[in-house]
Parts: C-alpha cells; sequence; structure tokens
C-alpha cells in the first residue's frame, strides 16, 4: 500500500457513499486508475465493506452499556459455545476476548433499563458458560470513530 492507497483510503473511510469520480478529484487521480486501486484495496482485504452507520438515539436505542463476562471455564469448547450464542444477539454490537479479570468485553445497545434488565436476566444469564456478569452504561459519548489510524508511510 502506498501513499495514494492511504489517501483513497482515508477518504473512504470519511465517506464510503463516494463516487468513483468525487474520490479521483479528491486525491488527484482520473477515475480508471483510481477505481482500479479502490477494486484492489477490495481483492486485498483491506477494505471489507461499505456501510451506513445509523444514529442510535434516533432509533430509539438511547442505552451504550458495556458488560463483562466471566465463564465458568476457558476451555476451547466453552469459548466457542460462548461466542457462537453472542453472535446470534442483536443487541450485542461488539464483543471482545480480553485478558484481566473478565473473559470478554460486550458493547451492547438496548432502548432503555427495562431492555437492559430484560437482555441481561433473558438472554446472557440463561447461558450455561456464563458465570459472572458486571455491566456499566455510558453517561455520555465523548468519541465515536469508524475511521482507522492509517500508518504513515
Amino acid at each position: 500500500m502506498d501513499a495514494l492507497d492511504r489517501r483513497i483510503l482515508d477518504e473512504l473511510q470519511r465517506d464510503g457513499s463516494l463516487s468513483n469520480v468525487a474520490l479521483a478529484q479528491r486525491v488527484g487521480l482520473s477515475p480508471s486508475p483510481c477505481l482500479a486501486r479502490v477494486k484492489a484495496l477490495e481483492q486485498s482485504g483491506v477494505i471489507r465493506q461499505y456501510v451506513a452507520l445509523a444514529d442510535a438515539a434516533r432509533l430509539g436505542l438511547g442505552l451504550n452499556v458495556f458488560i463483562s463476562i466471566s465463564l465458568t471455564t476457558q476451555s476451547k469448547e466453552a469459548l466457542a459455545r460462548f461466542e457462537q450464542r453472542i453472535a446470534d444477539l442483536d443487541e450485542v454490537m461488539e464483543c471482545y476476548l480480553m485478558t484481566g479479570d473478565s473473559d470478554y468485553l460486550l458493547r451492547v445497545v438496548v432502548p432503555d433499563i427495562g431492555a437492559l434488565e430484560r437482555f441481561i436476566l433473558e438472554r446472557l444469564s440463561p447461558m450455561p458458560e456464563v458465570e459472572k456478569i458486571r455491566s456499566g452504561f455510558a453517561l455520555k459519548q465523548v468519541r465515536y470513530k469508524t475511521a482507522l489510524p492509517l500508518p504513515r508511510g
């Protein structure tokens, strides 16, 4: 990936809906070579997909919750079963296998405290692998970004 590829990727991370012509103008290329570079970034897996970012609050999803999960055992099988179950829960926006005091950290988005209670009691607690659940919710989102920091080169 050269400096021009990084400029293309930077522009697309800021606005994935840019037309190829607009993107080419922003990075100083003609449309054909720009499109070829974008296709190469897609084929190499650097660009995984294009998405529309929705506003959670405007959709009535006002509670952003961080939930730490400790499992009863950390066997490979238990981890795999838990991860498979979590993948089916639409409220879970992110899930990370962690080091430290808990096994997983989830970021969950729900409409309100009642929905959080139902999510924990009806979705997480019944999972046989789950031993301990600790949660805290965000009071205010200070920073949120989707664009990755690109290496200087």
